[in-house]
């Protein structure tokens, strides 16, 4: 069963997202392998298992894998999930139909341009349109990664504390409703 609501609607700003299949195994792969991304993601996996896991995710209810386009380039591999069937659940007082996302992008000759920043507001405001229920979009970036709390702070999610999770020490980062992008 999928999750209840896909939010898979046309991003502001320039961004396309559609959803990843296993045909964007090779892509991810070569993303997650990144100097820039492995120590965040830890899922430098071979195409073969990256094939696998695009699948059960699409046929699953966990989560929703995505390709980000920008200019009709891939960019970013995204992962939109209903915290409530993940295991953030356990680790801060989470709402109904609070959605997290994910976020890597791949191609290092596009970080460090503002780019992340204007994503990360597009899937906010897209998840929050697509979802009248959802009050709160989340992300959990590691504490050491400054850019990427950066820009989940310029996209207009605040910081909410910090989480002990398993393999890091996270800040949780909210985007509401009433905060502007």
């Amino acid at each position: 069963m999928r999750c209840e609501v896909a939010p898979l609607l046309h991003l502001d700003d320039g961004f396309d997202l559609r959803p990843a299949t296993s045909a964007d195994a090779t892509t991810v792969a070569q993303w997650m392998a990144q100097p820039h991304v492995v120590p965040w993601w830890q899922q430098d996996w071979p195409v073969e298992r990256w094939a696998q896991e695009l699948q059960e995710q699409a046929t699953g209810e966990h989560s929703i894998p995505c390709v980000v386009a920008f200019k009709d380039e891939d960019l970013a591999y995204v992962e939109l999930y209903r915290v409530r069937h993940d295991r953030l659940a356990e680790y801060y007082a989470w709402q109904e139909h609070d959605w997290g996302l994910h976020i890597a992008i791949g191609d290092v000759g596009q970080v460090g341009q503002g780019l992340g920043r204007r994503l990360l507001g597009a899937l906010g405001d897209a998840v929050l349109r697509a979802d009248p229920r959802c009050g709160r979009v989340v992300a959990e970036p590691d504490v050491r990664n400054t850019p990427s709390v950066r820009a989940f702070a310029a996209a207009g999610f605040e910081p909410a504390g910090e989480l002990q999770l398993p393999e890091k020490t996270a800040l949780l980062m909210v985007r509401t409703r009433t905060v502007e992008a």
